[in-house]
């Protein structure tokens, strides 16, 4: 049992693999961050305290993107617009995954993993009910496209589910439904997407009649959807055990419909096609596949069910209830010596659940013999290599009512063939051309490949192909089109770029930021970095192959810093830039501004910000009645007010997530005279230096010179007395004001008087 307390707040998680992660109790884990970002984190389900836990990919991820499957651990990672995934292979270090440049996917879905590579599927920028299929090499890094516009259908639960049926017991073998000019339209390969064909429809209908169905205008759809319920089969069902069987909900014509379907099935692994039913019905295999079960679709009660001994050819029908029964599902139970079968469902749809159970070992006659196989040759409309072997199975011959032994194998053979064309697709960066021929895309630049390895060591130099995952061919072209190893050649270094470890170019003060260099060309063991953080300090590695974890580094001050790269070996350099914008939140503003300005006279306004940042605020003023503020860079603004009045005053400061904003009032005048005023310099003393006390100071001045008539505010003493008890009745100082001479602080204070009159 898990400890709850032991597990951080996590979004998904997934037990460990066997032979891949060392301790049978690891847990890999999406986990929640103290800001709200999410890591992939593993550790031990009883020992998972911050000590014990291991970060195998440093940076953040996004939520619900990790993936756990066979060999390969999945992520996706947040950058600034697109999306970047990488892989981990048999938990080696995690690498970017490599789609055609210009793919720009919505979305990505893992399809399989258990083939030695990845299927995925992409939903590309220009696309919303379909997916792209692309396939991986065997560590899942570099993608190339296997079929485009792959139909999707919404499942019950709204979520998106790919038309593409995997078959099961022939390797290689793959149907899919492909949205081509408005027309959904069922394809399927016989070597991992290489090549895709459609679907030859039958040659008579169940009661014989002829069909007239000419490819490629005509042919044969399926649906293929598999079932959200497990005791249902879905719409189309093959069983590993019972290789080349396939049966499946369809219809023929020009394109996929969910009218006038019918139930086909074929026994030679897509090649030839049957009708067997003209309503939908729920298929399961009995006894590892040597017989069919075919009950009606839970929509329609029924009391019989049918079974098959020669592959759908011909069906028998039998009694399983004396009263009609809505099926919602058969449990067929696994083992040789137990053949039951578990139907359930109810009688009506207000009547209790109904199981009901039956041994089917009595429809079997004996045990099978030699006598009853009989050899079976996969193949490809007549071609015999397929995934370069030809694959000899042992089927029980049609008809014979008998139980396959406990000993019984599926495969007789498989010999490998010459190595053919068909063997092997484009590799990463090759598109297949009309000729038939791979040839590179028009983004690729094929000796970009050898550019990142160093003077003295080998690469491998493709051939625009690559063998086919799993194909067993031998000999014939594999030579001609496997990539070739070859010496590094010794290059200058180019396309040198720099970034953060998060793609971002903004970061807060204090906190640890990762740099990324990334070299195209130049040999990374003999190219020496330079990378000079733009503060005062700089770095320096010998080889590039140092900074593969990142370069870190720690900004002490907020402000705009030019980061530069440079990379230099003995036959050149190169060197790129990197603008950071390293911020710290705002603590406090202050707007800076007189009282009162003269109308249409230029006034210069303030705002001070603490803790002081230099380029990376941004000002928001909102001066007199405008509606929309003026934007700046710079914490001053001069502006005219044009009208007499009280004018309002805002800014608004923006850094780092947060805004601060203050607000003053300016009194606009025609006139206004100012009168120097002194005050004791004590009056320090019982200064706290915040906004209000001075703004308390400057109301009991104000009292003080409603109380004064305009004739003495010529006399200091008379305005000195009136201050004096005005901050007394306030407490705003613990003693007597001091009078007469001796005062050195001096104040404007500016007088809102009357304009004088001319002299007559």
């Amino acid at each position: 049992m898990v400890e709850k307390s032991s597990l951080p707040h996590f979004y998904s998680l997934a037990q460990s693999v066997s032979g891949l992660d060392k301790e049978p109790d690891l847990v890999h884990m999406e986990a929640h961050t103290p800001d709200g970002n999410v890591q992939y984190v593993t550790c031990r389900a009883q020992m998972c305290s911050e000590a014990n836990r291991n970060h195998p990919f440093p940076g953040y991820i996004d939520i619900s993107s990790l993936v756990v499957q066979d060999d390969y651990i999945f992520i996706q990672v947040p950058t600034s617009g697109r999306a970047t995934y990488y892989v981990s292979y048999k938990r080696e270090a995690f690498i970017q995954i490599k789609l055609p440049k210009y793919s720009l996917p919505k979305d990505l879905h893992i399809v399989s993993t258990d083939g030695k590579q990845v299927f995925a599927a992409v939903q590309e920028w220009n696309q919303n009910d379909t997916y792209n299929l692309y396939l991986s090499d065997t560590r899942g890094i570099f993608f190339t496209l296997a079929m485009e516009n792959v139909k999707t259908t919404r499942g019950i639960a709204g979520n998106q589910m790919l038309d593409l049926y995997e078959v099961a017991g022939i390797k290689g073998m793959l149907i899919a439904n492909k949205k081509q000019d408005n027309q959904v339209k069922t394809y399927i390969t016989y070597n991992k997407g290489r090549d895709w064909r459609l679907l030859q429809a039958p040659t008579a209908d169940l009661d014989g009649n002829n069909i007239h169905c000419i490819l490629p205008s005509c042919s044969l759809h399926l649906q293929l959807q598999m079932s959200e319920n497990p005791y249902v089969s879905g719409t189309i069902s093959t069983k590993s055990s019972a290789p080349g069987i396939i049966v499946a909900t369809g219809n023929i014509g020009a394109e996929l419909s969910y009218n006038n379907v019918g139930m086909f099935v074929s026994s030679d692994a897509g090649n030839n096609w049957r009708p067997i039913f003209e309503e939908e019905h729920n298929i399961w295999f009995l006894d590892k596949g040597g017989a069919l079960l075919a009950v009606k679709q839970p929509s329609v009660p029924t009391k019989h069910l049918w079974v098959s001994f020669d592959e759908g050819r011909q069906w028998t029908q039998h009694s399983f209830s004396s009263a009609l029964l809505f099926v919602d599902g058969v449990l067929v139970e696994a083992g040789m010596e137990n053949q039951i079968m578990t139907f359930f469902g109810h009688f009506s749809h207000r009547s209790e659940w109904q199981l009901i159970k039956i041994d089917y070992k009595s429809i079997f006659s004996r045990k099978c013999t030699e006598e009853d196989y009989q050899t079976w040759h996969l193949h490809n409309k007549g071609e015999p290599c397929v995934m370069g072997q030809k694959q000899i199975y042992m089927k029980r011959r049609p008809g014979n009512y008998c139980m396959l032994g406990r000993d019984y194998s599926r495969i007789l053979s498989a010999e490998s063939c010459i190595c053919r064309a068909h063997d092997f697709e484009c590799d990463y960066g090759y598109e297949r051309r009309n000729d038939g021929n791979c040839r590179p895309a028009f983004w690729f630049n094929p000796s970009s490949v050898s550019r990142s390895c160093s003077q003295g060591q080998n690469y491998f130099n493709s051939t625009g192909y690559r063998k086919v995952v799993l194909n067993n061919c031998t000999k014939g072209v594999k030579e001609m089109y496997t990539a070739r190893k070859q010496q590094c050649p010794n290059r200058p270094p180019k396309g040198l770029s720099l970034a953060t470890k998060d793609g971002k170019v903004t970061a807060n003060m204090g906190s640890n930021v990762t740099f990324v260099v990334h070299l195209d060309e130049g040999d990374s063991l003999r190219t020496n970095i330079q990378l000079d953080f733009g503060d005062g300090t700089a770095v320096s590695y010998s080889n590039l192959s140092w900074t593969e974890e990142g370069i870190k580094h720690v900004y002490k001050s907020a402000g705009i810093f030019r980061v530069t790269a440079l990379a230099e070996n003995t036959l050149g350099s190169d060197t790129t830039t990197l603008y950071l914008h390293v911020t710290c939140p705002v603590e406090h503003v202050q707007l800076l501004a007189p009282f009162v300005v003269i109308r249409n006279k230029e006034v210069n306004i303030t705002a001070v910000v603490l803790p002081s940042q230099s380029r990376t605020v941004t000002y928001f003023w909102w001066l007199g009645n405008n509606s929309e503020p003026v934007i700046t860079l710079d914490g001053s603004i001069s502006y005219t007010f044009r009208s007499e009045g009280m004018h309002s005053i805002t800014v608004q400061v923006a850094a780092a997530n947060a805004i601060l904003q203050d607000t003053k009032s300016i009194a606009v005048k025609e006139f206004f005279k100012s009168l120097l005023l002194s005050f004791s310099p004590n009056l320090d003393d019982f200064n706290p230096d915040i906004p209000e006390w001075r703004q308390d100071v400057g109301r009991v001045i104000k009292k003080a010179l409603l109380q004064t008539k305009g004739d003495e505010l010529s006399h200091p003493s008379s305005l000195g007395s009136l201050l004096d008890a005005s901050l007394v009745t306030q407490r705003k100082a613990r003693r007597n004001w001091p009078k007469g001479p001796g005062r050195e602080k001096f104040g404007l204070l500016p007088l809102l008087l009357p304009r004088p009159e001319p002299p007559e």
